[in-house]
């Protein structure tokens, strides 16, 4: 576990963020493998169908960061204030949490995946398709919600190794039956999910035999889990506002790819690879936006708000740095890249044309969830949900729609920038305030961070456990 209330803070987070970003690199291998197979080895009209589905499963990931984005501030601040009972508590408290909410998920993703792929107008030659690639997901959502929940956890705790590592077996995995069960089995879209699903389980099974072995916060006996309603509280009025967010956005983008779909499947089929493409451009946001998230999080729970600024500064150079690298070499190399995926003509060229629209604004992008993570940490997670439900409801579905009368699909992708840039300007103003310093849960007021760690080895010596929780 990672300390970040001491030490050069940009070391801190540097070395904090290098594993976020190379496990989602990992992480956003399974789309891109699954999206490179079917549409090199399938067809184009098998990548739309998994790039039609991937809103569906971006709403599941938005369920379980709103079930676990409490839990990761409210760990971070326990952490940092070294107040193990509350941290133990709050990880009891979540898997129960997201237990419940694997159980509601694929219940009802089962019964109305097919309803919602009608109301996002998905093109009749690649219904079906869709339609059963989502199905085995839903199914499998309990792998999906293990890995996730036990990654939130270890983050706010600052292990953003451990994650990495699971990643890169999953990621291997996955790879090896993709093409086992595409090229081998001709199972086709349902072979990507079914590999997909196996490739999950077995990275939250490892992880979880590992860790318990570790560690006592993560040896679960039902005899003596903590369910602590008042937590759970505290965590859902924390994460809520997030989980909406994060809904909300899911939302917008069924909405975004069924004005996509009404263009047909070259345009599907283009969105997707650009959206593959561009998730990797916009990883380091991401990993900068947990580690700062964290970082904040740890600061303020040992009551160090003094590290709190200069580390956002510090996020904020070093995340446009790389914001700047990102748009230049995918304005560059737009089309090379979508022809990764598929070396159809008309999908070669929309998608270059998305690039070149969108990628010159990563900065803005940046700017923004490096603002949004440290709103986060402090725990003022209402605000941020505000802003992006404003800048894609307000602004960037309407924006879409009206300019795609004139423009076609570029009027479809002249509303992302436009949404990016109000989100940035609205999450620096509300920063700037410095309103969020009311939000915080748990912080060590009276002690010095060295006098924290003295109290905290005390407390581990009088102790009857044969191992102190935080080492």
């Amino acid at each position: 576990m990672r300390d970040m209330t001491k030490g050069k803070i940009s070391t801190s987070l540097i070395s904090f963020a290098i594993p976020l970003f190379l496990g989602s690199v990992f992480q956003q291998l399974y789309n891109v493998v699954d999206s490179i197979v079917v549409g090199q080895f399938v067809g184009k009209e098998a990548m739309a169908a998994v790039g039609v589905s991937f809103p569906i499963m971006f709403l599941l990931i938005a369920l379980v960061m709103g079930a676990t984005m409490g839990s990761t501030v409210l760990i971070s601040q326990y952490y940092g204030a070294k107040d193990w009972k509350n941290l133990k508590r709050t990880i009891d408290t979540t898997v129960w949490l997201l237990f419940w909410t694997v159980v509601v998920v694929t219940i009802a993703g089962v019964l109305f995946g097919g309803w919602i792929l009608r109301a996002m107008h998905t093109p009749g030659d690649i219904f079906f398709m869709a339609h059963n690639y989502t199905r085995i997901m839903f199914l499998g959502m309990i792998a999906l919600f293990g890995y996730n929940g036990l990654s939130a956890v270890l983050r706010g705790m600052g292990d953003s190794k451990t994650p990495l590592y699971l990643l890169i077996l999953s990621t291997f995995v996955n790879i090896i039956l993709d093409l086992v069960f595409v090229l081998v089995f001709h199972w086709g879209v349902e072979g990507v999910a079914v590999a997909t699903v196996l490739a999950q389980g077995v990275s939250f099974v490892v992880g979880w035999i590992i860790l318990s072995k570790k560690s006592e916060l993560f040896r679960f006996k039902l005899s003596e889990m903590h369910f602590d309603r008042e937590i759970l509280l505290k965590s859902l009025a924390i994460g809520m506002p997030s989980g909406i967010q994060q809904v909300m956005v899911a939302i917008g983008s069924m909405v975004l790819v069924g004005l996509v779909n009404r263009f047909g499947t070259d345009a599907i089929a283009a969105f997707t690879a650009a959206g593959r493409i561009e998730s990797f451009a916009m990883m380091p946001a991401m990993n900068i936006s947990m580690a700062i998230s964290t970082f904040v999080g740890q600061n303020i729970g040992a009551g160090r708000e003094d590290r709190v600024k200069e580390g956002v500064g510090v996020a904020f150079v070093l995340g446009n740095s790389i914001a700047v690298v990102m748009s230049l070499l995918i304005v560059f190399f737009a089309a090379p890249l979508v022809m990764v995926f598929n070396r159809d003509p008309a999908v070669v060229r929309i998608g270059q044309e998305y690039m070149w629209i969108v990628a010159p604004f990563y900065v803005a992008f940046m700017t923004m969830f490096v603002y949004n993570g440290a709103l986060r940490g402090a725990g003022d997670t209402f605000i941020p949900m505000i802003i992006t439900i404003l800048s894609l409801w307000g602004l960037r579905i309407p924006v879409s729609v009206f300019f795609s009368r004139f423009w076609g699909t570029n009027g479809i992708w002249w509303g992302i920038p436009v949404a990016w840039l109000f989100g940035m300007l609205a999450s620096w103003v509300y920063f700037t305030t410095g309103r969020w310093k009311r939000k915080v849960v748990a912080k060590a007021h009276a002690l010095p961070p060295e006098a924290l760690e003295a109290v905290a080895a005390i407390e581990c010596e009088d102790s009857e456990r044969k191992e102190c929780l935080h080492t």
